[in-house]
């Protein structure tokens, strides 16, 4: 109890560890879609994706979802997954979404700063990068 009130870190590592092991889990689980012709076609019908490149930008934002949360889950290439993840959630969040981060569409934001995160921190433990054991 008396190391709660202290301002070390405790638990970090495995912190860390889980955190990037359920937001990997969650892009997987929104990147899949890139798998299902009938939701990505959905996708195309938004106003943000008719004309030129549409259907490039959902092919490549839903597949940049996919391989980021595969390298978050198993923590491998954590940083570089991480710069995937802020870039396709950047533009989620400030072009798809408009800035709309504080009361609307809060969800891509919070992946936006998971990703920063994990670019700064590291994959924590439990990952094939040898995540720090402290």
């Amino acid at each position: 109890m008396n190391k709660f009130f202290q301002h070390e870190p405790i638990f970090m590592a495995e912190v860390l560890a889980v955190l990037r092991i359920i937001t990997g889990i969650f892009l997987i689980y929104h990147g899949k879609e890139i798998f299902e012709p009938g939701t990505m076609k959905g996708y195309l019908e938004w106003d943000m994706f008719k004309g030129p490149g549409g259907e490039v930008k959902v092919y490549f934002g839903k597949g940049s979802e996919f391989v980021a949360g595969i390298l978050l889950l198993l923590g491998l290439f954590t940083r570089l997954g991480a710069v995937i993840v802020i870039g396709t959630f950047a533009f989620i969040t400030f072009i798809v979404a408009n800035g709309k981060f504080w009361y609307e569409d809060q969800h891509p934001f919070m992946f936006l700063m998971l990703g920063f995160l994990f670019l700064f921190a590291g994959p924590g433990r439990w990952s094939v990068d040898g995540g720090r054991r402290n």
